[in-house]
């Protein structure tokens, strides 16, 4: 009996079954108390600083060619994978969850929007304690602050228009995450899932608003940046995230499941 229950469970789910876990998963979300999600949004936004922090220390370990900035980025999955498996809170995840709540009753967007500020704002902090701990902590290397900070500024550098349109990428695949997670029946494959599409995130350098926080913030702290430039950042990156999240995942998945239904 046991070994056809779990023949039964390792079978492919169907695009309605995923969207029934997905919904279950935003049900219980939309539920946990405020104080519950800001507790968790804080440890998703400091957890997350080890996507930069792993980075950080592969680049100055093995150095600036091309190869080893290949093998550096293989490591930043590493703070997604911390984040989705521990089950802390994270924005761009509930840009799938709650918005596939609102979509099937949508008087329950207030309940969405009282998540994703608090969820969001809870990240931010998360991701400016990290950059402290980072930045003043004497534990970490100074060539690994520097490497940190490095990045933090490369992400500054870029262009308005690519950090909305990377951010839409980026929204895009962490999206695709969340949904793929809740189609996957073991822990291992989830891990599996998270490395591979966060790996292009990270070798793509596509903006994601907590991730990338950590790294800016980094630099916030060392000085070298001012609070106006990541703000700046963060407001096309966060909009882009959400656009690539709720357009290219959310509603898509949601369209592709009611209208077989309709069929």
């Amino acid at each position: 009996m046991a070994e056809k229950k779990v023949a039964l469970d390792s079978t492919r789910r169907s695009a309605s079954q995923i969207l029934e876990q997905v919904i279950t998963n935003g049900r219980d979300e939309l539920e946990r108390a405020s104080k519950a999600l800001a507790f968790s949004g804080v440890a998703g936004g400091i957890t997350m600083g080890i996507t930069g922090l792993s980075v950080a220390i592969a680049s100055a370990t093995l150095g600036p060619s091309v190869e080893a900035q290949f093998v550096a980025q293989l490591f930043y999955p590493l703070g997604f994978i911390a984040v989705i498996i521990g089950r802390a809170q994270l924005f761009t995840e509930n840009t799938l969850y709650p918005v596939i709540i609102v979509l099937e009753d949508p008087r329950r967007i207030w309940h969405m929007m009282r998540l994703w500020l608090l969820v969001y704002v809870s990240n931010v902090f998360g991701a400016f304690f990290f950059a402290l701990l980072a930045e003043r902590v004497p534990s970490i290397l100074p060539a690994y602050q520097a490497e940190l900070v490095k990045l933090g500024l490369a992400a500054l550098a870029r262009p308005t228009p690519f950090v909305f349109w990377s951010a839409v990428i980026g929204g895009w695949l962490i999206a695709l995450v969340a949904w793929m997670v809740s189609a996957s029946h073991w822990t291992i494959s989830q891990i599996v899932i998270i490395w591979l599409i966060t790996f292009i995130v990270g070798l793509g350098h596509f903006a994601h608003c907590i991730a990338t926080s950590g790294e800016i913030l980094s630099a916030v702290v060392a000085g070298q940046t001012g609070l106006g430039s990541y703000f700046h950042w963060l407001l096309f990156a966060t909009m882009g995230n959400i656009v690539g999240g709720v357009i290219m995942v959310s509603l898509l998945n949601y369209g592709q499941v009611k209208a077989g239904e309709s069929e």
